[in-house]
């Protein structure tokens, strides 16, 4: 995705190797980061979670954006975000599914806002398509058994957990 924001996103790194390794380093409880006149600071807690989140998200492929959570977007950055048209996103601004503000005749959404959005619609999803396999299964309608289903969702959910 390429959203333009002003908070760049960054592609996985091309090596993987070097990511795994600072990875198993921030393993550590602490780590200390040096600068490059060789003077050490321990890095907060707060910065090696952080760090810790970026580089797992890079071993899965992800491209990754770091910005402020009250970060606004306009409509257009909102709805690549979103992966859908503005004009939609615009009817759910309306409809007072998302919150935003209007500066003079502008639109602008805050990134915490439509990142809610998006998850709760991503648990709406999953729960009206467990919802119609269950019954569809309840039917007769698959050849498989409930637990083959289950199992297969598990599959399912574990696979897209990073999605």
């Amino acid at each position: 995705m390429s959203v333009t924001t002003p908070h760049p996103i960054t592609l996985p790194a091309d090596d993987l190797e070097l990511v795994g390794e600072l990875t198993r380093m921030l393993q550590q409880p602490s780590a200390t980061l040096r600068g490059p006149d060789g003077s050490e600071v321990v890095l907060p807690v707060e910065v090696h979670d952080v760090l810790v989140q970026v580089l797992e998200a890079m071993q899965r492929g992800q491209a990754i954006m770091v910005a402020p959570v009250a970060t606004r977007l306009t409509t257009s950055q909102a709805a690549e975000l979103l992966g859908i048209s503005r004009p939609t996103l615009v009817k759910l601004l309306e409809n007072h599914e998302i919150p935003f503000e209007k500066t003079t005749r502008h639109r602008r959404v805050r990134l915490d806002d439509v990142l809610a959005y998006r998850d709760r619609r991503r648990v709406e999803r999953r729960s009206v398509l467990d919802e119609m396999t269950r019954q569809a299964v309840e039917d007769g309608l698959y050849d498989d058994s409930a637990a083959d289903y289950a199992d297969a969702l598990k599959a399912a959910r574990k696979d897209g957990a990073g999605a």
